[in-house]
């Protein structure tokens, strides 16, 4: 931009500035907040659909058309259906794309009503909770595409609680979810979703599969690529946890501890065979169940081969749950897919993050 330029914004600026200062009531400005809003709203309202409008018809080369009014974060936009169809807009749609993404953001992490009020506040313009709501429930999320060989997969679930009818008690049901470099995919009673998206994607050879005790975990893992091209491998924090979980001798936990740490599971076992106590022989039997997934952490996490823990799919979840289980919150089982994807659709997993 030329000096000669900005000194023309800035001329037409001040002649705005001017109009819109005696437009407004000054015994209202008792601080700079009051300022900045105020001065956003008659932007909204005077200013920004007025070049909202000027920047869509020189993009689009045309004004022909039915006019419709779409709400942004301009403002109210004036915008003909073949503008519109141009630009990319839905046709049904009566929000902007931008203010559309803004919306879905803040329902993906908190209720429809909270997102209603935080858009209301961030950006000036009301949309109500029910048509956040509607929003949610029309999109058609789409799942994450690898764009590169996957080279670990995690695999957890949490809670939702489901709907029911009044006076009836609430009922928890199980979802999954699974994480990797691509994103986080979650399913709620259709777990073929999950499976069937981590099978179209390029998976490397062999692909790590990480995951709790949980049989859940291990049973999506089973229908994932095929058994030779895959590495199961048992949650160090988890296998961890529950060894704390035996108690009773520090030594002898200590001395549990290295052998695991190098993926010495019979020695392990043994330490604990001869104790009659329930956690001990619970224990045991874990090892047994999963001794082959336990792995020589040390090599694995010195060499960098690859990761030893699920924090990408718990870290997931958590920001799921976020969502889905906010107090009081409870959900019909044709919505809980739909909140599920749009809470997935913007969460940033901890492997995309590192």
């Amino acid at each position: 931009m030329t000096p000669e330029q900005q000194q023309a914004i800035k001329t037409h600026l001040d002649a705005i500035s001017a109009i819109l200062y005696a437009d407004s009531n000054p015994d209202a400005f008792q601080t700079l907040e009051d300022i900045e809003l105020a001065v956003r709203d008659q932007v909204l309202t005077h200013v920004t659909p007025h070049i909202g409008f000027f920047f869509i018809c020189s993009a689009t080369g045309t004004k022909a058309g039915r006019i419709k009014t779409l709400k942004s974060t301009l403002g109210n936009l004036s915008i003909t259906q073949k503008q519109a169809d141009r630009l990319g807009c839905g046709s049904r749609s009566r929000l902007s794309p931008h203010l559309e993404n803004c919306c879905l953001r803040l329902s993906a992490n908190i209720s429809y009503q909270d997102a209603a009020l935080d858009i209301k506040y961030l950006t000036g313009v009301t949309v109500s909770s029910k048509t956040q709501q509607r929003l949610v429930h029309y999109q058609d999320f789409d799942q994450p595409i690898a764009t590169a060989d996957i080279s670990e997969l995690s695999a957890d679930g949490g809670k939702v609680r489901r709907a029911v009818p009044q006076g009836e008690k609430s009922e928890w049901k199980d979802y999954k979810a699974i994480v990797s470099e691509a994103g986080i995919v979650a399913s709620f009673n259709q777990n073929d979703i999950i499976v069937n998206w981590a099978n179209k994607q390029p998976l490397a050879k062999p692909v790590t599969c990480l995951g709790d005790g949980h049989d859940g975990v291990w049973n999506i893992f089973k229908e994932i690529s095929c058994e030779q091209d895959r590495r199961e491998i048992l949650d160090w924090y988890h296998l961890n946890q529950n060894l704390q979980k035996v108690g009773g001798s520090m030594k002898r936990l200590k001395q549990a501890e290295a052998y695991l740490w190098k993926g010495n599971v019979e020695n392990a076992a043994a330490l604990f065979t001869k104790l009659k106590k329930t956690s001990a022989v619970n224990f045991c039997k874990y090892l047994e169940k999963h001794k082959q997934r336990i792995i020589n952490y040390e090599v694995c996490s010195r060499g960098g081969i690859c990761s030893i823990g699920s924090g990408a799919v718990e870290s997931g979840i958590k920001q799921i749950a976020r969502r889905i289980k906010i107090s009081g919150a409870s959900w019909k089982s044709e919505h809980v897919g739909q909140v599920l994807a749009g809470a997935s659709r913007f969460c940033k997993s901890a492997i995309q993050r590192g």
